[in-house]
């Protein structure tokens, strides 16, 4: 009934402005909810034939607000008002028939429908100018379509850098294969896919955008604390300025004091500000979900619990994409026919841990090493060295696929690298645990906000720089009776268990030492696997407010981010998993065994 009444409010509002068409549909789906009601039942196939009513409702209002004549809704015929004799099939569609599909943005006259493609395209590593190559390729694209979204983004091409991949979400006519074909035979191009955005991302995006700017509701009692806190602090700073005057540095000392303890409530309450729950982005991921099951001939029973977790409102920005990967995975890989994908989202100090799991056939490790072979990954030699947790993280790198039919959900070798690179972004860890056979379980650990953050400071060589703390198992001492060789590697005992010792100054590329007296060693974990990082000493911790970096500072691998110290001068923040990665991917590379401390 609730449903019903919003059809008929719509119906209304669209026919008292003359938007015939809008009215037209919103009547129809008035119908097929009244028919719901009166007749107790709701025939599955005709819950497609609501979406595909919705999803057309939705483009109708994308055209009002364009501007732009409505759209034909002769495709949406509904259901008999009266009693379906049928109820899988909607009315007006032939016995046999396809139910009319969803619609997507505006059809061109005599033209095929428009489609928000995904467009992933990589230059060769060797290509000179990259950016001015992109740039090109950009305006040829700019010309098929509208664009949507652009990274790096036109500006950022034309101030050069050395930008070698280029992915943007088109509104275009043209047929994704004829699209991807036709940037397949530009110069310089590596690899390309052009891949449709599932119709529910894009509705809630337009959504978003239609908002105009962005806003976030804040409770009166709230504002009031924001209000209280800032005559503390008014009070304060007079208080301060007083007692410096006067030289009475005990004044000064409590003073200081008092405004540390503002500070830090002040910030506890600005990140109430910016936490949302997860249901934020999840609610468009059951019908995913059922849509992807229904187009792969699955029965998948889709459950998610922990949706009131809160999370800081510029990670959730960026998660929606990746947990949309994972489910579309886990539904086209992971579920063989019939199965269950479930979502978790639990608090961890703090950390948020996300798990989509699936109960289906699992990753077989050797096809995985088969794939990495094949495709020149790995070495021979490397490939049967590799074992775990390091051979299931190839899934994660760019253009790895095991399967080698291309359809609109698999093969394109996109996916879990786009998952991996926006976790890593946001200061995040990626594991994957699967068996054959038994289901593959993906955990994101995520921290609460990426804008106000904990950090290590550590001494490296003279220099300092900061580990987030999110990266921080521990904190250890060592002397060097408890450090053993293991082949090439260094390695010491903990917990029954054999941790390998990496030295920050090699990661770093910096002149080594000898290792002597006491050792200080930060725990921390690469690919699910603990490492201890040799640092020359530990210099605190404390709150940071990190700013993201710019060209060319932002090309640096490993480096996160960057913050300003009480006396002016900036540290760095390092992310130990991508500089151990990226070492061990160099080493790999000269076919030498891993690093060691020296």
């Amino acid at each position: 009934d609730v449903y019903k009444r919003q059809a008929h409010s719509l119906k209304g509002m669209a026919a008292s402005m003359g938007f015939a068409r809008t009215a037209e549909l919103s009547h129809r789906l008035e119908d097929v909810l009244d028919g719901f009601r009166r007749h107790g039942e709701v025939p599955e196939r005709a819950i497609d034939s609501l979406f595909a009513g919705v999803d057309l409702l939705e483009g109708l209002v994308d055209d009002l607000e364009a501007e732009r004549p409505e759209r034909g809704i002769d495709a949406f015929a509904g259901l008999p008002a009266e009693a379906p004799p049928e109820p899988s099939r909607p009315a007006g569609v032939e016995p046999g028939a396809k139910p009319p599909a969803a619609l997507g943005p505006p059809t061109a006259p005599g033209g095929p429908a428009s489609a928000l493609l995904q467009i992933d395209l990589a230059l060769d590593p060797a290509t000179p100018m990259p950016a001015a190559r992109l740039l090109l390729i950009y305006r040829r694209l700019a010309q098929a379509g509208r664009l949507e979204q652009a990274r790096p983004t036109e500006a950022d091409l034309l101030s050069g850098g050395a930008h070698r991949r280029l992915v943007v979400r088109l509104h275009s006519h043209r047929p994704a294969s004829q699209l991807e074909e036709d940037l397949r035979g530009a110069a310089e191009v590596a690899s390309v896919t052009v891949s449709p955005v599932p119709v529910a991302t894009s509705a809630a995006r337009r959504s978003q955008a239609a908002q105009g700017p962005r806003t976030v509701r804040v409770q009166t009692d709230l504002l009031d604390r924001f209000i209280r806190l800032a005559g503390e602090m008014i009070t304060n700073r007079y208080q301060l300025q007083s007692a410096c005057r006067s030289r009475d540095w005990g004044e000064v000392h409590n003073g200081l004091e008092g405004m540390t303890r503002l500070v830090t409530d002040l910030h506890h309450h600005v990140l109430k500000v910016r936490m949302m729950p997860l249901e934020t982005i999840t609610g468009h991921l059951p019908r995913l979900v059922r849509d992807l099951a229904r187009k792969t001939g699955k029965e998948v029973d889709y459950t998610i619990t922990g949706e009131e977790i809160e999370l800081d409102r510029a990670i959730l920005e960026k998660l929606a994409d990746p947990l949309m990967h994972l489910l579309r995975n886990a539904v086209d890989h992971g579920i063989e026919k019939k199965g269950q994908v479930r979502m978790r989202a639990v608090r961890e100090k703090d950390l948020v841990l996300i798990e989509v799991a699936d109960d289906g056939r699992g990753i077989d490790p050797e096809q995985i090493r088969a794939r990495a072979l094949k495709r020149g990954l790995l070495t021979s030699s490397q490939a049967q060295a590799l074992h775990g947790r390091d051979l299931l993280q190839l899934i994660c790198r760019p253009g790895f696929s095991t399967t080698e039919k291309i359809t609109d959900t698999s093969g394109r070798g996109v996916g879990m690298d786009v998952v991996k690179t926006a976790v890593d972004a946001l200061g995040g860890s990626l594991e994957i645990h699967s068996q054959a056979g038994r289901g593959t379980r993906i955990e994101l650990r995520l921290p609460l906000s990426v804008a106000i953050i904990q950090v290590l400071v550590v001494q490296v060589d003279g220099c300092q720089v900061g580990i987030p703390l999110t990266r921080v198992e521990r904190i250890l001492s060592l002397t060097r009776g408890q450090i053993q060789s293991s082949g090439r590697t260094l390695v010491f005992s903990l917990e029954d268990d054999e941790v390998p010792l990496l030295s920050l100054r090699k990661i770093l590329q910096l002149p080594g030492r000898p290792l002597s007296g006491t050792i200080p060693v930060v725990l921390s974990q690469v690919r699910g696997r603990r490492v201890g990082l040799v640092v020359d000493a530990l210099a605190g911790q404390r709150e940071a407010f990190v700013q993201s970096l710019t060209y060319p500072l932002d090309q640096v691998c490993g480096i996160s981010g960057a913050t300003i110290l009480g006396d002016g001068s900036i540290l760095f923040l390092i992310d130990p998993q991508q500089l151990v990665e990226e070492g061990m991917n160099a080493v790999r590379k000269r076919q030498q065994e891993p690093m060691h401390v020296r």
